[in-house]
């Protein structure tokens, strides 16, 4: 008995020893993406009422984590029954990346006297965090993906065990990272209120520099989405590859996310008209 039970956590020992060697890996692979994760989330979590950013991060925090809850079995289900059908999944999720970021590059280039307020009217609150939940569900996709491949050599319980970790820091830490960016603002004032010094100098700093870190964010994330976008078909697609070996890793990517972006774009605006149209008779 005793020594049944000592083989059981000898064996437990060796797949956690597995599990944390094979997480290491996979979150050096996924680490890009993981940083594209934040900067989009941290640019669609912010603009809100003060009020209100907590309420909605939280909203897309547990969306994201639906996300994982039907991405996870989903993808170990495809990858052992159907592994062809993953990566047509990806593409689709790389032009709707593509589309949204080439979509706010032509808002920025072509449409900057329209008021950022008119903008935000467009959209509810609730198909703002819909919109939130669906771009992370594609960057969850992506991430989950990339993890998988880099185990595929390991035992199952090995591949589950990492992945899911994998998929836990895509949604905890992430959204954490989020939430305290946004709310960096109000910590910042407590910092002055109640310290002098250094804390109070570093309050001023927070309470300063938040402005330009979300302007920042809002740049880098539709940076993020073009580069994540190009890149998964740059990663899935030979031509698209070959063609992307020619041009600088980073910028490449960008450019090829933001031509199948204008491509979208330009597909998708005469159907967006008819709609327009049928919605106004």
């Amino acid at each position: 008995m005793a020594s049944g039970l000592l083989a059981l956590f000898d064996d437990i020992a060796v797949i956690m020893d597995d599990v944390a060697a094979a997480t290491k890996m996979a979150t050096k692979k996924t680490s890009a993406v993981l940083a594209d994760d934040l900067a989009v989330n941290a640019q669609k979590a912010s603009g809100f009422a003060s009020e209100r950013e907590l309420p909605i991060i939280w909203a897309i925090a547990k969306g994201s984590f639906v996300n994982k809850l039907i991405i996870l079995p989903s993808i170990f289900l495809l990858s052992y029954f159907a592994p062809y059908l993953i990566t047509p999944i990806l593409l689709i999720g790389g032009v709707y990346l593509s589309y949204e970021g080439a979509e706010k590059v032509v808002e920025f280039l072509f449409y900057r006297n329209k008021s950022r307020k008119e903008n935000r009217k467009e959209m509810s609150e609730k198909e703002k965090i819909r919109s939130a939940i669906i771009t992370d569900f594609i960057l969850s996709l992506e991430i989950i993906v990339i993890a998988l491949s880099t185990v595929r050599d390991k035992p199952f319980e090995v591949q589950v065990a990492t992945v899911t970790v994998i998929a836990l820091i895509a949604t905890v830490g992430v959204y954490g990272l989020v939430a305290f960016i946004v709310r960096m603002d109000d910590m910042g004032l407590a910092l002055i209120a109640r310290y002098r010094g250094f804390l109070q100098k570093l309050g001023l700093f927070m309470v300063l520099s938040l402005p330009y870190i979300i302007k920042g964010l809002s740049v880098i994330g539709t940076i993020a989405m073009l580069a994540v976008g190009g890149g998964i078909f740059a990663h899935n697609v030979e031509y698209i590859h070959h063609l992307a070996e020619k041009l600088p890793p980073f910028i490449g990517e960008i450019g090829i996310g933001l031509v199948i972006g204008l491509l979208a774009l330009a597909l998708l605006k005469p159907v967006k008209m008819v709609f327009r149209s049928n919605g106004q008779e």
